[in-house]
């Protein structure tokens, strides 16, 4: 929950810079804001893989499922 909560504030703090690109036109924020999207993409990736590799684990965890007969 925790990279949840630092996903969410990197977004929260992205706010004033989108305001002021799209309503004052200042690229500047434009700049921030992509740096900014850059960050949250690694953030997300990040993400992904440690729910994908606990998943993994979890999985291996469990009894392998024998494998059907044929008829």
């Amino acid at each position: 929950m925790k990279q949840f909560d630092e996903l969410f504030n990197h977004v929260q703090g992205l706010k004033d810079d989108f305001e002021k690109y799209y309503d004052k036109n200042n690229g500047a924020a434009g700049t921030r804001i992509r740096k900014g999207m850059q960050t949250l993409k690694e953030m997300a990736q990040k993400i992904r893989l440690e729910v994908q590799a606990q998943k993994n684990a979890e999985a291996a965890k469990k009894p392998a499922k024998p494998a059907a007969k044929k008829k």
